[in-house]
């Protein structure tokens, strides 16, 4: 079941988001630090009705589904109008449930969720060392556009993606 986070759940998606960096780190990919994601960052997400988990049982993974246009993405040439967007923040699955479909699940809903609206695209990034994610977006038909950069978490470019819906 996908639904909307409760601040009840941040101790968890912060924990789910820290053993995400921890895995990524140990496998060569610097996308998250102990900068980024924040605790803080979590609650406004939750705070905002952005942050959606995935529950069975468990929280196995979260995303966020926002309106609202990052600075950074900008001067970004996407492939439509900056109007009527959703982007994409945050999708972390918990590594213990890695390769198991989740992502896949919750970026199902996130496409379901920008028809059912009438956005006119999905944005995201993706880290330019996380050839994993690159492949996961590639195929389901995003196309990459410009890089973009946060400072905080790499000095390594973030790839920005879209798919028309």
């Amino acid at each position: 079941m996908i639904r909307k986070a409760f601040l009840s759940d941040l101790d968890i998606i912060y924990q789910l988001s820290q053993a995400c960096a921890k895995e990524m780190i140990a496998n060569g990919i610097y996308q998250w630090n102990e900068e980024y994601p924040t605790l803080e960052r979590f609650k406004k997400d939750i705070e905002l009705h952005e942050l959606y988990v995935l529950e069975e049982k468990d929280i196995k993974g979260i995303i966020v589904l926002t309106e609202l246009i990052d600075e950074e993405y900008v001067p970004v040439k996407w492939l439509t109008e900056s109007k009527n967007n959703l982007y994409v923040h945050r999708l972390a699955i918990h590594p213990q449930f890695w390769g198991q479909g989740y992502a896949r699940q919750l970026m199902d809903f996130a496409e379901e969720y920008a028809r059912d609206y009438d956005y006119q695209s999905l944005r995201l990034d993706t880290f330019s060392q996380n050839k994993r994610n690159q492949k996961f977006y590639e195929t389901r038909g995003y196309k990459r556009l410009g890089d973009i950069y946060f400072p905080k978490q790499s000095t390594y470019p973030f790839h920005c993606y879209e798919l028309i819906i």
